[in-house]
């Protein structure tokens, strides 16, 4: 048998064998959790395997039908040969507690394998041959500890159809109490809103546009509206699965920390960025700021700017964030920026962006959140004469427009208007004044992909001074706040 210097119950995995022996219906409880390399003993994780595979081919399990399997196995020779599958199936006393005995086996296997990693994380940490870079090992700790965590963890599998129901009139039901337009997070839009039912759960939003049209600062607009709702909702005693906010994760690949929070800070205060930038504020304005500053201090808003992030370094991250601050909504500040395994390196770049987008959607079904992940276009929007973005623009890969359960474009025609200038005095200058005056402060959202709706386009206003996305109001009617 093997060596006993690690935690282990040797009877536990002897009685649940032939709890499994004896009733072969206690397979459908424990294949569930248990894995053959769960068994301290190699000898019992090669009987668990063959009684699964025994039951999957609808044959019955027990010392006679496992006899042939075993009849030259050497550790099971050691033993007495065969007649050990009787010995196990000779403890009725076992079927009582068959669950018992599997969780505990289970808690064992985590444990030993809590040792190996600490035991590995020491000898790495100790050879000062390897390259030195503590960093990497901390996230290699990291992955590996969240590899243990998850072990056994299982989110999917078979539903009956009256929890699916349940779960879709909690979703309608909440729809219906917003006043028929909000289902999922807010935007922040009262129109984007209306579009999309909201940002919803497990869904990768693809929010994709040209250099300078905004589409970091309309992520950001998104973001704080999440987080102000979900702080508001909490003080009114609302929890957050019943909130249309939510706590939120903004992985900054482009900018800092503290770019970010200027941002934030230009939009609640109403200062322009550049100026809070190059300090040329007033007494009023800076005053106006740190009322904006105090009430921010609190907000559910976490800002990881790590460079140079791999998808899987950052799915470890968005977890931890998952498991400790309770996030449920996760933006990525650029896709492109995200490394892959590093398998293939440059030639195999649109097979990097498929592992990456892939990755990102597998990481908003796990954690169940929706995730908004910012994509560069290519320069072929600006060949055409109308630049309003296509699903055809998303850079480098398809596999982008394919995971993607929503894709948004952001477009201002006022950003392009400006570099057409003709010559002043003309009637085309006359023209494009007046069409300055009337695209002015407009911006577009283009839904151009939806898995649950229609596409189309949202109108906004864009402030550019203070990079703020608001809804335009049309005629008295004002829109509705989230």
């Amino acid at each position: 048998m093997a060596s006993v210097s690690l935690p282990h119950n040797l009877e536990a995995e002897q009685a649940l064998l032939g709890a499994m022996l004896i009733d072969n219906r206690l397979v459908e409880d424990v294949q569930i959790k248990l894995r053959a390399e769960h068994f301290y003993e190699e000898l019992h994780g090669r009987i668990y395997s063959a009684i699964l595979r025994t039951v999957d081919r609808n044959l019955v399990a027990n010392p006679v039908t496992l006899k042939p399997l075993f009849e030259k196995d050497q550790a099971m020779a050691e033993l007495g040969g065969p007649a050990y599958l009787a010995t196990l199936a000779a403890n009725t006393a076992a079927l009582f507690g068959a669950r018992d005995f599997a969780q505990q086996i289970y808690d064992f296997a985590v444990l030993r394998e809590l040792i190996r990693v600490g035991r590995g994380m020491v000898e790495q940490a100790i050879d000062t041959s390897r390259d030195l870079d503590p960093q990497a090992q901390i996230q290699e700790a990291e992955v590996s500890l969240y590899k243990v965590a998850e072990q056994g963890e299982i989110s999917g599998g078979m539903k009956e159809f009256r929890d699916a129901t349940r779960v879709a009139v909690e979703t309608i039901e909440k729809a219906y109490k917003s006043g028929g337009h909000l289902s999922g997070i807010t935007t922040g839009l009262t129109g984007l809103n209306e579009k999309m039912g909201g940002l919803h759960n497990s869904d990768l939003i693809i929010l994709a546009g040209r250099p300078g049209m905004g589409k970091t600062a309309l992520a950001t607009n998104m973001a704080f509206a999440a987080a102000q709702r979900a702080r508001l909702d909490l003080s009114q005693g609302i929890p957050l699965d019943k909130s249309a906010g939510a706590a939120c994760a903004f992985f900054s690949l482009e900018m800092s920390a503290d770019q970010l929070a200027t941002r934030i800070l230009a939009e609640e205060s109403g200062v322009s960025g550049e100026l809070l930038r190059m300090g040329k504020i007033n007494e009023q304005q800076f005053l106006r700021l740190a009322r904006a500053a105090q009430e921010l201090e609190d907000l559910p808003l976490y800002i990881d700017d790590t460079p140079g992030l791999t998808i899987a370094a950052m799915r470890t991250r968005a977890r931890r964030l998952k498991r400790q601050k309770g996030i449920g909504l996760i933006v990525v500040d650029y896709l492109q920026l995200l490394q892959g395994s590093g398998k293939g390196g440059e030639a195999n770049r649109v097979q990097e962006l498929s592992e990456i987008t892939r990755g990102l959607k597998t990481l908003a079904k796990e954690l169940h959140v929706p995730v908004i992940a910012l994509s560069q276009l290519s320069r072929q929007v600006e060949n055409r004469e109308d630049k309003r973005p296509q699903l055809s623009d998303l850079r480098e890969s398809g596999s982008i427009e394919q995971d993607a359960d929503i894709v948004l474009f952001v477009y201002r025609d006022e950003y392009y208007h400006a570099q057409k200038k003709p010559e002043e005095g003309s009637d085309k200058f006359i023209q494009w004044m007046e069409k300055g005056e009337r695209i002015r402060g407009r911006a577009e959202v283009i839904v151009a992909k939806q898995r649950h709706g229609a596409t189309g386009i949202v109108n906004v206003h864009f402030h550019k001074e203070t990079t703020k996305f608001s809804d335009i109001a049309e005629d008295d009617h004002l829109p509705e706040q989230f």
